[in-house]
């Protein structure tokens, strides 16, 4: 079994493309396997080996995804939204204790001058664009040298170093810090592959960022852990997504739901593009994705919408909807895919099917803990089980469906809310395009219902009309006292809707 991403990475088909890019010539998998190899020969005589963190802030595409797997083949990775301003990435430097930090040359990150406050030397990615798309090498800045490592630091990690090191979201704390080992990102690699099927025929299309666990793990360690190839655009734009998709001839994608809808508003005048690359497939990660959308990506690509269920501390993926001529169950983020999955209750009882509870996960693919955080380490594991803080419940049939973030249950004067069953009402509007509920604080009741809606282009609807159409299918405490009809709902860093904090957000709170 192959726990570490240098056998990973060694499917056999040397020739066979790995890494290909818009208007650029591929790069086979031997290839790649070479630049990985000499890339951690250049960070080890930079000084950073094994388990030293190195902290990876480049612009989405081919270069970005190589520079991942190779400093994850031999050091600890920690790729950075390269958006960030300079004092989020002082933060995130600094907590890291990062050893480097690689930027693209040329480009003017303020991550540069976090580094340079810090004291941690800044790496040079130069790629080689007459070489295969993600070719590049690696160059010390001025100043930037650091005592080679000692040899058994160097060379290819072990099964049990970091290979990965990402921080949690933080909406309501400090972000926490989530070591991801060799064996973690394997296995889920391993559980992905199965649950997709993929075979060295396939062809990703990938859109999702590459600081995102769900764009490094399903968009690219998966599919080249099967010899596969992976298609990298600069990052998501639906307005370039048909031609793309035209370039490349994928066989398939994954997205999160915001980027499937914004992809949907321009099939009506694609459809020739659709009809010449037939999909295998559609997947959809990170957060849910209403039916109706489902239903409607369905008709559209002719090809079966994957749902799976994923977060970092799974290393990515822990339930999928399985591929036909399996049931898929719409609305449900599927079955086990890889770790155990079982409901728990406040007590830390396993509870039987069809009980509503706490999703709570176990397996190769979920770390071993935060880092430097006890209180976290002990909130967030009983009896060896991880609690996700998803609340849901598994049929007798083991399908999982989430009924919300235990924080964001709306507690309106003691009557539990699920955001996710009155954005689903709502999104049968005709009207309606998009639509994200959540709690807006409330003097006497302590939270109500709010909803932020898109309308679809052409269409009209008023607050009162929509409000009416809810009334009709829920009770009237669930109903939201306040609707706003926006032109577009803000998002998150990774394109995912955030309902903590989006009262805030909007001036309701």
């Amino acid at each position: 079994m192959s726990d570490t991403l240098e056998t990973l990475l060694s499917p056999g088909a040397d020739a066979a493309a790995a890494f290909s890019a818009p208007a650029r010539k591929p790069l086979s998998h031997g290839e790649l396997r070479a630049l990985i190899a000499r890339t951690v020969a250049s960070l080890n005589a930079l000084g950073a080996g094994r388990n030293d963190r190195v902290a990876i802030v480049l612009p989405n595409g081919p270069e970005m995804a190589a520079c991942f797997l190779a400093v994850a083949s031999g050091a600890a990775s920690a790729p950075l939204n390269p958006a960030y301003r300079e004092e989020e990435f002082e933060f995130y430097i600094g907590d890291l204790n990062a050893k480097l930090l690689i930027a693209m040359r040329g480009v003017d990150t303020p991550a540069r001058a976090a580094a340079k406050k810090l004291g941690v030397p800044v790496v040079e990615l130069v790629p080689d664009a007459n070489a295969g798309a993600g070719s590049f090498t690696l160059e010390a800045t001025a100043g930037a040298a650091t005592p080679a490592i000692p040899a058994a630091n160097g060379g290819f990690a072990r099964p049990d170093d970091v290979a990965m090191v990402l921080h949690t979201s933080g909406t309501t704390s400090r972000p926490k810090i989530v070591p991801l080992s060799q064996s973690n990102l394997c296995a889920s690699a391993r559980h992905i592959r199965t649950s997709l099927d993929f075979a060295p025929a396939d062809r990703g299309l990938n859109i999702m960022p590459l600081f995102h666990i769900h764009g490094l793990i399903a968009g690219v360690l998966a599919p080249l852990s099967a010899g596969s190839e992976v298609f990298c655009s600069p990052g998501f734009d639906a307005l370039k997504f048909f031609g793309w998709m035209d370039e490349c001839h994928p066989t398939w994608y994954t997205a999160v739901p915001t980027m499937h809808q914004a992809i949907l508003t321009r099939t009506g005048r694609n459809k020739e593009i659709i009809a010449k690359n037939p999909l295998r497939f559609l997947r959809s990660s990170s957060s849910s994705i209403p039916p109706q959308v489902i239903a409607e990506l369905e008709a559209v690509f002719g090809a079966p919408l994957i749902e799976a269920y994923g977060m970092t501390e799974a290393t990515h993926q822990m339930a999928s909807n399985p591929l036909p001529p399996a049931t898929r169950k719409p609305g449900s983020v599927g079955l086990a895919a890889g770790p155990e999955i079982e409901i728990m209750d406040e007590d830390g009882k396993i509870l039987p099917p069809d009980s509503v509870g706490e999703i709570v996960i176990r397996g190769p693919n979920v770390t071993t803990g935060y880092e430097n955080n006890p209180k976290a380490n002990a909130e967030g594991f009983t009896h060896g089980w991880f609690r996700t803080g998803d609340q849901g419940v598994k049929d007798a049939e083991g399908y999982v469906s989430l009924t919300g973030r235990l924080k964001e249950i709306i507690n309106r004067g003691g009557e539990k809310i699920s955001p996710r069953e009155i954005d689903e009402v709502i999104m049968d509007h005709p009207a309606v395009a998009q639509v994200v509920c959540f709690a807006v604080p409330h003097p006497k009741l302590g939270e109500e219902v709010g909803a932020a809606v898109v309308l679809k282009e052409g269409a009209t609807a008023t607050e009162k009309e929509i409000q009416a159409f809810v009334a009709i299918h829920v009770a009237d405490f669930k109903v939201p006292k306040k609707i706003l009809i926006l032109p577009e709902i803000p998002k998150g860093a990774t394109g995912k809707l955030q309902r903590i904090g989006l009262a805030q957000k909007l001036g309701l709170a």
